[in-house]
């Protein structure tokens, strides 16, 4: 397995694993158009974030992205972990912390990184219990939202 981080043309993988996680967790359709260049500006803007894949014999089984929030009270950043996604056949078998270790080995290696954050759907019990085995913990906050 080859943990790395993803490059452009790994852009169509991306994109095909955030429209099955959106049916799979929250049963929505994405648009495609605007899933593919919301995934492309992540590869044109360095700020917005990055994407990290799981490779298994050639294969791209996993992936996730990483933008990043600014904390005034610890003048750090928290990496918040985005658009997870194993496939069926590599789940239970340590991808997602694969991917986790190699976002915070990336971490560490700026420096200036005071935690992990990711939000999940109150009722998908099986990522909850995937994200607590790697160490992460449920949260003091609530997530509020306005669209």
């Amino acid at each position: 397995m080859i943990i790395r981080k993803a490059e452009r043309s790994d852009a169509s993988s991306l994109v095909d694993f955030n429209q099955k996680m959106a049916l799979e967790t929250e049963g929505k359709t994405l648009d495609t158009a605007i899933l593919t260049n919301g995934v492309t500006a992540v590869f044109s803007d360095q700020n917005k974030g990055f994407y990290v894949v799981a490779e298994d014999q050639g294969s791209i089984v996993g992936g996730l992205m990483v933008t990043f929030e600014w904390s005034d009270w610890r003048n750090k950043w928290f990496w918040w972990i985005q658009s997870v996604y194993i496939v069926p056949e590599a789940r239970g078998k340590g991808v997602y912390r694969l991917l986790y270790d190699f976002v915070k080995s990336e971490a560490t290696k700026r420096g200036n990184v005071c935690g992990y954050r990711l939000y999940v759907e109150q009722d998908n019990e099986n990522a909850q219990r995937v994200y607590e085995k790697v160490g992460m913990k449920n949260s003091i906050y609530f997530m509020y939202e306005e669209y």
